[in-house]
């Protein structure tokens, strides 16, 4: 039995454990209302996009990516694609997809984050089965890093070859955004402009290859941490300047002491809010 397959039947005996005392989590729309899974299943289908939204090393996010995804795979055109893996691995990861290697060759030739066995090679595996096309959406890191430390001037010596794996330049930019200011507040004396900057490479980016494979008809389903889509910035913002005649669906993981109600806070996050209790032990 593949490992992240006894890994996920181990959450769910856990979690099937845990129900009998309390819900593990419950699904909200955009103003706090409980919705059902199949309500949820039904507002995510509207979407000629969709924007999960996930805390990294939650399982009951990366569960419910499986289930959305395939949900939408048996509905008609599925593209995925995933802030995961970043755009100069898109060969090895298509190679793998047409079984010209295997999942050892693409630990090898890609950089994989280390739970990707457990959380993100369902869904990979999902794509392959189903001959779906998965998008390496991230920007590689080195050049995120880079701009990090010396601004979007850091992409000017970028080799003209390697800008295809980069938002087309220069890059749009709005540091007044509450996603950025909240983001450099939190990391105090830490913080710098250049990070916000490299956080909104990653996130026009993203956009970016979401945008150039999205078409009417079809449905582009992408998986990033929450913050790169919450309260419809990061990736939505860039995405209203360059494809706005796309329905956007927009789905925020967040934890809470209690998943009764939703927290004040979390309002409006996303249209569909999907609240973990915080006892939930994470995947790593």
């Amino acid at each position: 039995m593949p490992r992240y397959v006894t890994f996920a039947l181990s959450i769910v005996l856990a979690l099937s454990s845990l129900a009998q005392v309390r819900p593990a989590y419950t699904l909200f729309n955009a103003k706090g209302k409980k919705i059902s899974h199949n309500e949820m299943l039904r507002i995510v289908r509207d979407g000629d996009i969709i924007l999960f939204g996930e805390e990294h090393d939650d399982p009951i996010a990366h569960w419910l990516q499986l289930l959305v995804a395939q949900d939408l795979a048996a509905q008609g055109p599925l593209i995925m694609g995933a802030e995961m893996i970043e755009a100069d691995d898109q060969t090895a990861l298509d190679r793998y997809l047409h079984g010209e290697i295997d999942q050892a060759g693409l630990d090898t030739l890609a950089r994989l984050w280390k739970n990707h066995s457990t959380d993100y090679a369902p869904l990979v595996d999902l794509a392959k089965e189903k001959k779906l096309p998965f998008i390496a959406c991230n920007i590689p890191r080195r050049y995120a890093r880079a701009v990090s430390k010396g601004g979007f001037s850091a992409l000017d010596t970028v080799p003209a070859n390697e800008r295809a794996w980069i938002a087309p330049l220069p890059i749009a930019f709005d540091p007044a955004l509450p996603g950025y200011v909240k983001m450099l507040t939190l990391m105090g004396d830490h913080a710098s402009p250049e990070m916000a900057m490299a956080q909104a490479l990653k996130d026009a980016t993203m956009a970016h290859f979401i945008a150039k494979h999205a078409t009417k008809g079809s449905r582009f389903l992408h998986f990033n941490g929450s913050f790169h889509s919450d309260f419809n910035e990061g990736i939505g913002w860039y995405l209203e300047r360059t494809r706005p005649e796309l329905a956007r669906v927009t789905i925020a993981t967040v934890s809470q002491d209690q998943v009764g109600r939703l927290d004040r806070e979390h309002l409006g996050q996303a249209d569909i809010i999907i609240c973990v209790d915080a006892a939930i032990p994470g995947t790593h």
